[in-house]
Formats: structure tokens, sequence, C-alpha cells
């Protein structure tokens, strides 16, 4: 039987969600009978999921309570929470976990914060040391607490202040967030909002910047990260999320400006552009507004969702995945579908203000969707995650 954990915004994010959902088929009849099965867990607007390599452990994102937290599977369809929510960073909209499971990393769009926290053997995730969430907090919310006073344990730490977390002996002041440096100097109301994260085979952390556009790689020190280095994109491009090609490519989808960068590795391990293409020629800059980026299987075909248009743009990795060709628009069913994912040579699309799924079937040859086969109501879903 296919199965999704759901994630959702709940009525502290403008939603209806009260936690996460499952969405199941009926056993050989899965492409039209996928529903909303009701809440398996209670959490205030789990609006992004990730599932542990090994274990049945799930951790959301809960983005209005700037925390994430853990879920281990209790049945067939049910998840309980496994430990109290860690304290992370403003808006947390986003979590990765290693392939070796030792660690998740958390990003913040509200102000900016990339978090590294380690997972023990169970898949709980390692409590900071209480003074240290203490600093945390004071940083987060304004609390009475001076964050000079406290070690830098478990807390974001990084190379320098700049980059958008706090940096070790350059503790944030109180409530005011994280001051971060524009690459182009500009200025004015640009700030850091950390998107996405992507764990690299070298164990490497790419993560992406959408106010600051850029594409910042770290290395794991201790219990902290370490800039390596960064890769600036164009002047308001506004890069969110990432697919690793299985050529080794790094491919960034940017919500400004529609377009689709590659980035690939040099031998000296630093990452650049190599090309980018826009996500469709007809899409419209200032009205469509990209939101997931995710591949077929193969690799082939890249796919992502124009939020505004609420179509669905598909384009073709060329040469070793170094090149990408706009080959498909579609319609994506949904209003404002805020993520998608391919299975089973199908596409499954979430509509984050029209409250509905929809399940479109795809050309294995071109890549390009033949139409809306199945549709759901679902409240205010944001992501899906394969129930292994």
């Amino acid at each position: 039987m296919t199965r999704f954990w759901l994630g959702g915004y709940g009525p502290g994010m403008d939603g209806s969600a009260d936690g996460i959902g499952l969405l199941a088929g009926d056993a050989g009849r899965e492409a039209t009978t996928l529903a909303y099965r009701g809440v398996v867990a209670e959490a205030p607007s789990p609006s992004w999921l990730a599932q542990h390599p090994t274990l049945d452990v799930v951790y959301a994102a809960l983005e209005g309570d700037s925390a994430v937290q853990a879920f281990v599977r209790t049945g067939d369809g049910a998840l309980s929470p496994m430990g109290a929510p860690a304290a992370v960073g403003r808006y947390v909209c986003h979590v990765a976990v290693a392939a070796d499971g030792s660690a998740l990393v958390a990003s913040c769009y509200g102000d900016g914060r990339v978090v590294r926290l380690g997972l023990d053997a169970d898949g709980r995730i390692v409590p900071a040391r209480p003074d240290a969430a203490a600093e945390l907090r004071a940083a987060l919310f304004g609390d009475d607490t001076d964050p000079a006073d406290t070690p830098d344990v478990g807390r974001p730490s990084a190379f320098r202040p700049t980059s958008g977390v706090s940096a070790p002996g350059v503790p944030p002041t109180p409530g005011d967030g994280i001051a971060a440096v524009d690459p182009y100097g500009v200025g004015g109301d640009r700030v850091s909002h950390a998107h996405a994260a992507v764990f690299l085979p070298d164990g490497r952390i790419a993560t992406t910047d959408l106010g600051f556009d850029l594409v910042r790689f770290w290395r794991q020190v201790g219990s902290g990260l370490v800039l390596d280095h960064e890769v600036v994109l164009p002047l308001g491009t506004g890069p969110r999320h990432m697919v690793l090609h299985p050529s080794g490519h790094l491919h960034v989808v940017t919500e400004y400006s529609c377009e689709v960068f590659t980035l690939a590795e040099a031998s000296d391990r630093t990452w650049s552009v190599v090309s980018s293409t826009l996500s469709s020629p007809i899409a419209q800059v200032g009205t469509d507004f990209p939101a997931e980026l995710a591949r077929s299987r193969d690799g082939h075909f890249l796919y992502t969702a124009l939020r505004g248009s609420n179509t669905i743009a598909v384009l073709r990795v060329r040469g070793g995945g170094e090149a990408l060709e706009s080959v498909a628009l579609a319609d994506a069913g949904v209003d404002w579908p805020r993520h998608h994912l391919v299975h089973e040579g199908k596409l499954l699309v979430a509509g984050q203000r029209s409250d509905t799924i929809t399940l479109l079937d795809l050309d294995e040859r071109t890549g390009a969707p033949l139409g809306i086969r199945h549709e759901a109501q679902v409240p205010t879903p944001t992501h899906f995650l394969p129930v292994r």
C-alpha cells in the first residue's frame, strides 16, 4: 500500500493542519484512492519532514515554534513524540539528515540560522547543555540571558558571524537575530534567509541563503559547522531548494528569478556555477515563484512547481548532468503548489492554498505530465514523505 506522512501548516501559520497526517491509498488502487487518513501525531505546523536513514524515526520542522522534533513510529500508521522539541531558529523550514544518521541540519528562514544537531544511536536529538539552550533561547526570543556568559555548545556555530549563523566567541545580540553580509553590498531590506540543506557524499553540507543569493558549503567540526566556502549567485535570484544529481552535480532552483543553476565541484573541492536555465521559457518573474525541485528516479528529468501560475515545469538533464533543457509545462491542478515528489512514475503535488493534493501521470519517455489522475482533500499540505 502506498502511504505518505504529510506535513502541513496549522492555525499558528494560517493553516488547518493539526499535526503530521497520513495519506494512503487502497491496496492495488493507490492511483485513484489516495486519501487523507487523519492526524497521526499532533504537532504545531510540521511544515517539513525528514526520515532517519535506517530507523523508523521522522523529524519535523515546527516552523512557527522555531524548533525541530523527533517522532518514532509506534504502529502501522502512527507516530509518537521522541523527546521534547529542540530550539533552532526563527521559522525553521527545512530539515536534512546525514546518511549515517549522526546528525541533522535545520535551515531557518526567519533569521538565517543553519543549525547542526547531533542524533544518538536511537535517533533521538541530542539535547544541548542547559546553559547553551538558554543562550539559544535568548538569541531567538530575547530572554534576559547574556549569551556571552554561556559556552558555544549545542548552538549554531560557523567560521564567521557574517555567514548568517552565530560564530564561536561572537554571540548574537539577544532578540536581534543574526547579522549577515550582503555579497553585493546592496544593503536596504536584504536579510539572510536559510532555506534548505543537502548532505554531500564527502561529509560537507550545502545550504541555500535565499535572502543573500548564496549557496554555502560547510564542514562538520566537532558538534558544529565551519564555513568552507560560498558560491554567489546573481543578485536577486533567491536560491531556495536543491537536488543532488547522480552525476555529482548540484541543481539549485531560485524562487525570485525562476531559474535552475547547476553547480559542479572542481579538483580543489570548491564548487562553482557551470550552467543556468529558466525553469520555463514562459515563466513570469515576479508572478511565478518556484518552490520544490525534484528529480526522476533515473535522473533524466527535473521538476519544479511555479506558485502563481500553478504549473509544473519539466527540465531534461543533458550531457553529464551539467546542462538542463526546458521541455514541458503542465497544470499542477492545485493552488500554490508548495511541494511535490516523483513516486513510482507519478508526480504528487501539494496545494497549500487549495487544501488539496493531486496525482499526475508522467510520460516515461518525455518526462512530461500527462494529466491529473486523482485529487484529494487534505488540510493545508506543505510536504510529502513516503512511509518506509
